[in-house]
């Protein structure tokens, strides 16, 4: 029996990316193989509760959910556990946003079948977050029209090292999206800025000033509710 270590599963609206603003049910998966300095959801990496996948899709289910976001953590440090959440929503119509740091492999995910059911939201982690050793640049290529690349930009630098990556792996088929970072009350560490911290506006004149063809944007649930758990 397939067994989710989970933190929380619980609705509310979708704060970031192609589907931001539209109601979404979101499955948060315990633990996370990376430290990102200005991670803010920290109470992940450690605890949750053991469910039964068919307990996964009974509260999915509850709240009627058109589109439902396995996140974390990490949902890809579960393996086989995550892939079989993941196909068993599509497999009962459910459009799944897969939120990962980009890490690890995602072949298994690029497999699954309609793909159009699924897009994987993959990070590109910038030297602010001190984790940009961990980027598994290969993914890059598998992502499709119905992906995203996601950047957090703290400062400059992340802003020209996004770029970079950027010119590095042209051309590739998903969109990409690029949101200042958003200080946590509880920081995994110190975060290393060069320079002032990145605001939405600036990142705003600097995508416009360099004719990126990106979507500038920032965490909508952050802006409502603030750093509330399990909204």
């Amino acid at each position: 029996m397939t067994q989710l270590q989970l933190i929380e599963v619980f609705h509310s609206l979708q704060g970031e990316g192609e589907t931001v603003g539209l109601p979404t049910t979101f499955v948060r998966f315990a633990g996370c193989s990376l430290r990102c300095s200005w991670c803010d959801s920290t109470y992940t990496f450690a605890g949750g509760k053991a469910w039964t996948l068919d307990e996964a899709l009974a509260a999915v289910s509850a709240n009627g959910a058109k589109r439902v976001c396995v996140t974390g953590g990490e949902p890809l440090d579960h393996g086989e556990a995550c892939v079989a959440l993941v196909s068993a929503l599509m497999e009962r119509g459910i459009r799944v946003i897969l939120e990962t740091s980009g890490s690890l492999p995602i072949d298994a995910f690029d497999a699954l079948a309609p793909r159009a059911l699924l897009q994987v939201s993959m990070d590109v982690k910038c030297p602010a977050s001190n984790m940009q050793k961990r980027n598994r640049y290969e993914n890059i290529a598998l992502l499709k029209a119905c992906d995203q690349l996601k950047f957090v930009i703290a400062d400059e630098r992340d802003y020209a090292f996004a770029k970079q990556v950027l010119a590095d792996h042209a051309p590739f088929a998903a969109p990409v999206l690029m949101q200042p970072m958003w200080a946590s009350p509880d920081p995994v560490g110190p975060t290393k800025l060069e320079g002032e911290a990145m605001t939405l506006e600036r990142l705003a004149g600097l995508v416009l000033a360099d004719g990126l063809d990106v979507r500038v944007g920032t965490q909508l649930h952050k802006v409502i509710w603030g750093h509330a758990k399990g909204v």
